[in-house]
């Protein structure tokens, strides 16, 4: 929507991340709150072009069913946690409405997916296990994080399967050795952590680690205000942060 105001809607906008990107929304000349609400509200979508959702997957879920439905606004999702059924219910959505659905919205981030693929293309699993680690603060109810997954996910990908293929089980008690190839996760839930994600490819005698830290939830919101601007306007389809920066 090159030259114009994209008209935003913000669910969850009393939500940490809802009122994150209110701020990264004010004072834009291409863009304007016109719909504020959180969950359990059902407001008039007809003033927006995109809505910006960070709540929970259910609400999320239910809100891309309703935009697909009346065949409008475009979404912009950063709710994680998501089980097969509600992200189902989002890919079906997006036949009908486009929808940026991301976990996480960081350029950072996204930059770090593709190192993480490369790696994991060039370093085999028979001589490189590969794990994930993430910390967020003590109040985050799902692990592991979205952007875990992003990160597991790219690196399965990379070596030629699927993340739920390729992802390593519980660890309790005695689990026996580590079978290669598998994608472990480990997780930190803890004060007031904004995000750390690190992936480690270990072998025998050497360890390779990429990371990315956020200092701010804003950058996260700045992300998603940007994916807003790219998304709205846009053909009905399921797309990512990789597209809105161009990578893909």
């Amino acid at each position: 929507m090159s030259g114009s105001i994209v008209h935003v809607g913000v669910a969850g906008a009393r939500g940490r991340m809802g009122r994150a990107v209110q701020d990264a929304l004010n004072g834009r000349e291409d863009a304007l709150i016109t719909v504020r609400f959180d969950r359990g509200e059902e407001p008039d979508l007809t003033p927006c072009d995109v809505v910006v959702d960070f709540t929970t997957a259910e609400a999320s879920a239910a809100m891309a069913e309703r935009c697909a439905t009346a065949g409008r606004p475009a979404l912009v999702i950063g709710s994680t946690g998501f089980d097969a059924a509600q992200r189902k219910a989002v890919e079906q959505a997006a036949k009908s409405v486009p929808i940026v659905f991301s976990g996480n919205f960081s350029l950072g981030v996204n930059v770090l997916v593709g190192l993480v693929a490369q790696a994991a293309a060039r370093l085999g699993p028979e001589d490189w296990d590969i794990e994930v680690f993430e910390a967020h603060h003590r109040r985050k109810v799902d692990a592991p994080s979205g952007t875990a997954l992003m990160l597991g996910e790219a690196a399965a990908w990379a070596r030629g399967g699927d993340l739920e293929g390729l992802r390593d089980g519980q660890r309790h008690g005695i689990t026996g050795p580590r079978e290669a190839g598998r994608i472990g996760f480990s997780v930190l839930r803890g004060g007031g952590i904004v995000g750390e994600h690190a992936v480690t490819f270990a072998a025998e005698d050497e360890i390779l680690t990429l990371s990315h830290s956020a200092r701010d939830r804003s950058l996260f919101a700045r992300g998603a205000v940007e994916a807003a601007l790219w998304v709205a306007g846009r053909p009905a389809g399921l797309y990512d942060m990789q597209d809105v920066l161009g990578f893909k």
